[in-house]
């Protein structure tokens, strides 16, 4: 558990930088919006803002989940206000106002929302105490309710695709190529290893409005230059390549096909994560390596080994669950965890919407292995780009995340010696393409 108030703060940001850094950050942004959301006049809804509240409103089941996740938030002032006295989100009509402004809005950039993690995960930060409380945890595993939340974020994402989000992504001082928006996405992009510029490393023409990009999401998902990610010994099939631009989180050995994944320590659940697919069970007793990719990183997958894709799909799921031991529900009562589902990256592997793509690897001493790419929060978008049947090299594009932060695991059967897998203690991202581990036959 990483305590709001006490000396572990420093890990809420170095994890992806997703969520505030410390609880006043986190309560300026969210006063901030709020206030100015208060501050309209006019609040049409937008359509899906509309059936989500009639949803709430004509669901009694629905409605008593969403109201008391309001009400089991303290009223102590840590909950209530933020520094500045602005209020906290109190009802869910509140709530609708506020998601309905940001369904319209572009992630901009600025050194504050840089400084708190908020760059890629505004709703979340909306969302981050009702989501913490009992009646929360069970809001978010509704499937009605997330399937509501599946349409939103649609919403977003269709807004995020359209040209009006290109206009975040100027040289202003909120835009992505203003002077410290660059200079952060360059350093992300170096991973303390080069000294390329942004125009060297991503394809892109900054001669053109927005650098080319079309739309926020084009420049979400942009691509590196020919050979600035090659691939880790090509022709040497024992060598692993890093499927995704992450950050090394955890790596566990002999898992168990089902575990009580729900508790601190927080063991994976093979059959639960594999959405029990019949190939789940030659995974039992493997080895899982997971890594974080910011909302800074590049966001496409790539095939960590030459083979086939032997089954390809996306597996609806939740986009706000987080573990009732980050929250209200904890047996030992504490405050709400700031970050609870960013910390709680093992849980989301078996409940979150994810892609699942296995691959029968050339090499034999692989053999059958698999990939997760997991949504997490705004990532509504698991996006697939290979087939079932298609015979990929090791390298090759097969998917990528969409909207905001995200998680992925590796999983390799039992038996398969998988070693020389990078620190998770490093704070920089493993290169994608780049050697993951090490395959002894």
């Amino acid at each position: 558990m990483t305590h709001k108030h006490g000396k572990h703060t420093p890990r809420l940001h170095r994890l992806g930088k997703w969520m505030p850094s410390t609880l006043d950050s986190h309560h300026e942004w969210l006063g901030g919006l709020i206030a100015h959301v208060d501050s309209k006049a006019d609040h049409e809804l937008h359509p899906v803002m509309t059936e989500f509240q009639h949803l709430i409103e004509s669901n009694t089941r629905i409605y008593l989940l969403i109201e008391a996740m309001f009400t089991e938030v303290p009223r102590n002032r840590v909950y209530a206000t933020d520094p500045t006295g602005c209020p906290q989100i109190r009802d869910y009509k509140h709530m609708i106002q506020v998601l309905n402004h940001l369904l319209t809005t572009a992630p901009s950039w600025s050194d504050f929302t840089h400084r708190v993690g908020l760059v890629g995960l505004p709703i979340n930060a909306v969302l981050d105490w009702p989501m913490g409380t009992p009646s929360g945890y069970a809001a978010f595993l509704d499937p009605e309710i997330n399937a509501m939340i599946k349409k939103v974020l649609n919403a977003w994402g269709e807004y995020l695709q359209s040209p009006e989000s290109a206009q975040v992504l100027d040289d202003s001082q909120y835009g992505w190529f203003g002077e410290t928006g660059k200079n952060n996405l360059v350093t992300v992009a170096n991973v303390g290893q080069t000294n390329y510029s942004f125009e060297d490393t991503f394809i892109c023409d900054p001669s053109q409005k927005y650098h080319g990009y079309k739309s926020w999401d084009d420049f979400f998902t942009r691509v590196f230059r020919p050979g600035i990610r090659p691939v880790a010994s090509p022709n040497d099939d024992n060598v692993i390549a890093n499927a995704c631009e992450s950050q090394p989180y955890k790596v566990a050995r002999n898992v168990k096909g089902r575990d009580v994944f729900w508790i601190k320590s927080q063991p994976y659940s093979v059959f639960d994560m594999l959405a029990h697919d019949s190939l789940a069970e030659q995974f039992v007793g493997g080895t899982i390596y997971q890594a974080f990719l910011s909302a800074l990183s590049y966001h496409r997958w790539h095939a960590p080994v030459s083979g086939k894709i032997v089954k390809a799909y996306v597996v609806d799921g939740t986009y706000y669950s987080e573990p009732l031991f980050e929250g209200l529900g904890d047996p030992h009562p504490h405050d709400i965890d700031s970050v609870g589902e960013v910390t709680a990256q093992e849980y989301i592997t078996a409940v979150a919407t994810r892609a699942l793509i296995f691959i029968e690897s050339d090499n034999p001493a692989i053999g059958l292995m698999a990939f997760l790419g997991i949504g997490m929060c705004e990532v509504s978008t698991c996006h697939i780009t290979v087939s079932e049947g298609q015979h990929v090299n090791k390298g090759d594009e097969i998917g990528m995340f969409h909207f905001g932060g995200s998680t992925h695991c590796l999983l390799f059967r039992k038996g398969v010696n998988v070693n020389e897998f990078p620190s998770t203690e490093t704070n920089q991202n493993v290169p994608v393409k780049g050697q993951v581990a090490v395959v002894t036959p």
